[in-house]
């Protein structure tokens, strides 16, 4: 019988060993995996690449990951959203490396891995610092930039809803990068709101197969979402 179903944060962490590469869902505020990231911190796994959306904000979340000194490097779009002091301190003293992607570069990096596809090509940041030791191209009169596909050991997202077979189901916004991120990690980590029973959701409407999810941990609602 199939169930991806883990009894405690501890157990679904529990693999996540140190240096790996963990991709972290979320948009703002919105699908982050906050009950998986504080596990993450308790278990206590160091030297990790975080692939995010963001660098973290106030001390929570990919920011208590910092604090802990718990990251060497972070691969986002959006490392200084307000209140991410942890991140600029970090940084400034050198203690953790950034790499900067565009948003849209970022999803389709991400997005280009979880699908078995190899490198692209884009206008976005030819002619710029981000362009730095990339192969290029020049296409029907625009110069194009390489982008290689970024996967990842470990993704941490967050739904709403998941069955034991591990198909989920998104709220709203809270969707953004966690369906390509649970593609593109060779384990996938789910924290979901409940656990519905097989047949709940129609096949046609599943946004997250359970053949991309390894594991799954109930949360409910919790103070993060206020």
């Amino acid at each position: 019988m199939i169930n991806k179903q883990v009894p405690d944060l501890a157990t679904a962490v529990a693999p996540i060993t140190d240096g790996a590469t963990v991709m972290v869902g979320g948009f703002g505020d919105a699908g982050i995996p906050f009950e998986l990231l504080d596990a993450l911190v308790a278990h206590g796994a160091t030297d990790l690449t975080i692939i995010s959306n963001n660098a973290g904000t106030f001390e929570r979340g990919i920011a208590a990951l910092i604090l802990n000194k718990q990251v060497k490097k972070i691969i986002c779009s959006h490392p200084r959203p307000p209140h991410s002091e942890v991140f600029a301190q970090a940084f400034k003293a050198g203690a953790i490396e950034l790499e900067l992607v565009p948003q849209g570069t970022l999803a389709e990096r991400i997005r280009h891995a979880g699908s078995g596809l190899g490198p692209f090509y884009t206008p976005t940041g030819a002619n710029t610092a981000l362009e730095a030791g990339k192969e290029s191209i020049l296409y029907n009169g625009v110069k194009m930039i390489r982008e290689d596909p970024l996967s990842a050991d470990f993704a941490l997202i967050r739904a709403h809803q998941g069955d034991r077979w591990g198909n989920l189901m998104y709220r709203g916004a809270a969707r953004n990068f966690n369906p390509l991120m649970a593609m593109a990690a060779r384990h996938t980590i789910a924290q979901v709101d409940e656990i519905v029973p097989l047949g709940t959701f129609d096949p046609l409407h599943v946004m997250t197969p359970g053949v991309f999810v390894t594991h799954l941990v109930t949360v409910g609602r919790t103070n993060h979402d206020k």
